[in-house]
């Protein structure tokens, strides 16, 4: 497939990207010329913003959400081990860790290559459940950076939610 197609292409999965947002009457901005979709929403304690990329290079639809708060430098290694042992426990989606400057990003991917059935529901579920990760742990992840808990205690908080 050529540059050309895979960029007409990578517009149309924008297109279905923002109508099914549209229809659900959701708040977002377009960024149409990066094929990128901004947005966020307010939980009870951290407000979880989010972007969405189309990338027509590796045909993907890829939701990021970067923490707003990075890991404390005297915490960093504690973040390491941390980001892994949620990263275990997760059936979807991962959570990708910067340890020279603490930052720490929800990544949840999905390919549109192929025949890949690209749905209303699918858009849905992925920013479902990367809202809903972020807000489980964005939470923790601070209270670790802040020496409010231990890894010990974020390790057996994790290993007890089995």
């Amino acid at each position: 497939m050529s540059e050309e197609q895979k960029l007409i292409r990578a517009k149309g999965v924008y297109d279905k990207l923002v109508k099914m947002l549209e229809t659900r009457d959701w708040n977002f901005t377009k960024h149409e010329e990066d094929l990128v979709i901004s947005s966020g929403i307010k939980t009870d304690d951290f407000p979880v913003e989010f972007v969405m990329v189309v990338n027509p290079n590796n045909e993907v639809v890829q939701f990021l959400s970067k923490l707003p708060f990075s890991i404390a430098e005297d915490k960093r290694m504690d973040g390491a081990i941390a980001v892994c042992v949620a990263n275990y426990g997760l059936c979807d989606g991962s959570f990708d860790y910067n340890i020279s400057n603490g930052d720490i990003v929800f990544r949840l991917t999905t390919s549109y290559a192929g025949d890949t059935l690209l749905s209303d529901d699918l858009f849905e579920y992925m920013i479902m459940v990367a809202a809903g990760t972020v807000d489980d742990y964005n939470d923790k992840f601070y209270l670790l950076s802040k020496g409010m808990i231990s890894l010990q205690q974020f390790i057996e908080q994790e290993q007890g939610e089995d």
